[in-house]
């Protein structure tokens, strides 16, 4: 394990509650501080010192409260695809963290990952929705609805604490650690306090079996959908009805995972009777070079990763994609169409069937 996933592992450690820890307490005063800075700087857009810009259409922005990946990609993706059911047109825009560069690009199906991140392309080739990536958001914005006059609502991948572009609705995703100890980084996971009630046109999305705040929402399941060659999902394939599990049962397993909480993921591939030896990365860890011997026989990483690793660079090692689902239950479909509806120039047209997108 490198430095930067031990640490991050110890951290969400000392995070976990709802106990503070006497290490969190040590890191209270740095809170502090972050909570003083993080409050200015949101009072100057506030207050009007700073311009708050809108962008050409509604703003959906889906973020988390904590640090840590709460499944926010997944749900991102999720969103998009009802969206496009309810009758809207979705583009999607995004920093891009972990990218090199900051300018403003529009994400194509053979862009690299490197240039534009890893979940932004991700996104695209899950949902084929058109994604433009830049750290000044609000060109992202303006980028990508000139270049798709038929987008009607813009889903923004993060940005809840990115004041200057003003967002119409909100998707708050927590997981099964909820608020943690609910102190603020670094003491606690937490970007910004946890409010007593809801901000108007707010949802929370809860990636997990139950609400895990004293916030009211609704749940979605994350599950593994099967594994399939890298090379058959760079080609649009689908994993098979049966999971596809059976083949690599039996067989030792090297499983990478460059997440933020990595562990999960390993539990969901052992409890489909796997013996993996488990590889925790750095979140958006770059692959390059490979982290394993060039000697491995077979590896399983996440669709995540994936998008970093096209076929011709991972040699001899057979390298298998796990894929991941994330259902919202049906309640949500129901409360996005009304978070939505006071946005809409016109009332929705007929929900289209869904399309066959790639990967």
């Amino acid at each position: 394990m490198s430095t930067r996933a031990w640490l991050a592992a110890r951290l969400m450690r000392l995070w976990a509650g709802p106990e503070v820890r006497w290490g969190a307490r040590l890191l209270q005063p740095l809170s502090w501080l972050y909570a003083l800075l993080a409050g200015a700087h949101r009072a100057l857009y506030a207050g009007g010192l700073r311009p708050r810009l809108r962008a050409p259409v509604p703003l959906l922005v889906v973020g988390n409260l904590v640090t840590g990946g709460a499944g926010k990609t997944p749900a991102v993706m999720a969103i998009v695809e009802l969206l496009r059911r309810q009758g809207w047109t979705p583009g999607v825009i995004s920093r891009g963290h972990g990218r090199q560069g900051d300018a403003v690009r529009a994400v194509q199906r053979d862009s690299a990952a490197e240039s534009v991140g890893d979940e932004p392309l991700l996104i695209h080739l899950r949902t084929g929705a058109p994604v433009v990536v830049g750290r000044d958001r609000v060109a992202a914005a303006r980028a990508l609805c000139a270049a798709h006059p038929a987008v009607d609502v813009l889903v923004a991948d993060d940005g809840l604490q990115h004041h200057r572009l003003h967002h119409d609705m909100a998707v708050w995703v927590f997981d099964d650690r909820g608020a943690g100890n609910r102190l603020r980084l670094p003491a606690g996971p937490l970007r910004e306090a946890l409010p007593g009630r809801l901000p108007p046109h707010t949802l929370v999305l809860y990636n997990a079996p139950a609400p895990t705040t004293p916030l009211p929402g609704l749940t979605g399941e994350r599950q593994l959908a099967g594994v399939l060659p890298l090379a058959a999902w760079w080609q649009g394939a689908r994993a098979p009805a049966d999971g596809g599990w059976a083949a690599l049962r039996g067989r030792p397993l090297l499983a990478a995972a460059g997440l933020a909480r990595p562990e999960p993921f390993f539990a969901m591939l052992a409890s489909q009777g796997l013996r993996i030896d488990r590889l925790p990365l750095p979140d958006h860890a770059r692959f390059d070079p490979l982290p394993w011997p060039a000697e491995t026989a077979e590896v399983v990483v996440t669709e995540k990763d994936a998008v970093k690793l096209p076929p011709a660079r991972v040699g001899r090692t057979r390298v298998w994609v796990a894929t991941l689902d994330f259902q919202p239950e049906p309640a949500f479909g129901n409360a996005l169409r009304a978070l939505c509806a006071p946005f809409a120039p016109n009332p929705p047209a007929t929900p289209s069937a869904p399309t066959e997108t790639p990967p």
